[in-house]
C-alpha cells in the first residue's frame, strides 16, 4: 500500500500538472467497489468544476474543487484552464485512497487505457486524470462542502508533529511501538516500510512496549521518522510493487532501505543478519544489534 511519501509524491506531481484545469467529462466504470460515493453522484459533482489543488492527507489525496459550473462561470473559448477561478474558495473535494495497487496518473487521452482503470477526468487542458487499481481495494469519495466537513485524516501529521506531542501519542499505551507506528489514528501516514525503516534509524526494537519508552527515545524516533520520510519524498517513494508517481515513473528510495524486506541479509551498519518478524499481523524487519 502507497504510504505518506509515495502518496505525497503522486498528490506534487498531479497538483503541478492540473492545477487550475477545469473538469469537462467524468467517465466511471462499471466496478461498484472503489466507489465511496455513488458513481452517477460523483460524476454529477466533479463536472464542469475546476481544480484548485491537489494535496496528501494522511494516506489519502485530497483534489480541492472550486465552485459549481452555474456559480464559477463557463470554459473560457477554445478550452484550458479556468484563469479567473485560480484563486477561488474550496466547494468541493475529491478525496482518492489508493489501496494496495491504486495509481492516479496524469495523461494524455491517446495513452493507451489500462486494464482496471476506474475513472477519467477529461480536463479542458486536453489532459486526462486517470484512477487505475487492478484489486480494487482503493476508493474514491466526492464530498460538496456546502452539505458536510471537509476531508480530515484521524492522526497527527508525521511530517510536521512536536515533540511534546508526539510523546503523549504513546503514554501509557501497552502495545508494541511498530503497532503504534501503524495507527493511523495516531499518526496518519506511516505504513510499515517507514514504520521499519523509522524505528531502525532510532535504534529502537519494533516489539518494545510504547508507552514504556524513554522520552529520549521517542524524540530519536520522531527525528528519525521525520528525517526518513522526507529523504524518501526527494527520492519519489518506494516501489517495492505496483506504486508509480503521476507519469508512471517508479521511485528510487527502495534501494536505500535499510531493514525492510532485507530479511537474512547483513545489517548494512553492523553486518548483523537482518531478522523477521510479525507485528500487529505486519511482516516486521529490523536488527538486533542496532536496536534494542
Amino acid at each position: 500500500m502507497p504510504e505518506l511519501p509515495e502518496v505525497e509524491t503522486i498528490a506534487r506531481g498531479v497538483h503541478a500538472r492540473v492545477r487550475g484545469d477545469q473538469i469537462v467529462d467524468v467517465w466511471f466504470g462499471s466496478k461498484k467497489e472503489p466507489f465511496k460515493t455513488p458513481a452517477t453522484r460523483q460524476a454529477r459533482g466533479l463536472e464542469g468544476r475546476t481544480i484548485l489543488e491537489v494535496h496528501r492527507t494522511g494516506k489519502h489525496l485530497v483534489m480541492e474543487l472550486g465552485a459549481s459550473p452555474g456559480l464559477a462561470g463557463s470554459s473560457p473559448a477554445g478550452g484550458g484552464p479556468l484563469e479567473e477561478n485560480r484563486g477561488g474558495s474550496t466547494a468541493a473535494q475529491w478525496i482518492v485512497h489508493l489501496g494496495m495497487t491504486g495509481r492516479l496518473l496524469v495523461t494524455t487521452p491517446e495513452a493507451p487505457v489500462a486494464k482496471h482503470t476506474h475513472a477519467r477526468l477529461t480536463l479542458a487542458s486536453g489532459r486526462e486524470v486517470r484512477f487505475v487499481d487492478p484489486r480494487r481495494f482503493g476508493r474514491l469519495e466526492f464530498r460538496d462542502l456546502a452539505k458536510g466537513e471537509g476531508f480530515g485524516a484521524p492522526g497527527a501529521e508525521p511530517l510536521q508533529i512536536e515533540a511534546e506531542a508526539f510523546a503523549a501519542l504513546f503514554r501509557g499505551r501497552k502495545l508494541a511501538i511498530k503497532a503504534a507506528l501503524l495507527n493511523q489514528t495516531l499518526l496518519a501516514g506511516v505504513g510499515n516500510i517507514y514504520a521499519d525503516e523509522g524505528l531502525f534509524r532510532a535504534g529502537v526494537r519494533p516489539r518494545r512496549q510504547a508507552g514504556r519508552l524513554r522520552r529520549e527515545e521517542l524524540e530519536r524516533l520522531r527525528v528519525a521518522l521525520r528525517e526518513v520520510l522526507q529523504h524518501a519524498i526527494r527520492l519519489g517513494g518506494s516501489s517495492v510493487a505496483d506504486y508509480v508517481d503521476a507519469e508512471g515513473v517508479k521511485g528510487f528510495f527502495q534501494l536505500e532501505h535499510k531493514v525492510y524486506q532485507r530479511t537474512g541479509e547483513p545489517c548494512r551498519v553492523c553486518k548483523t543478519t537482518i531478522l523477521r518478524i510479525v507485528v500487529a499481523g505486519r511482516s516486521t524487519h529490523y536488527c538486533p544489534t542496532c536496536q534494542r
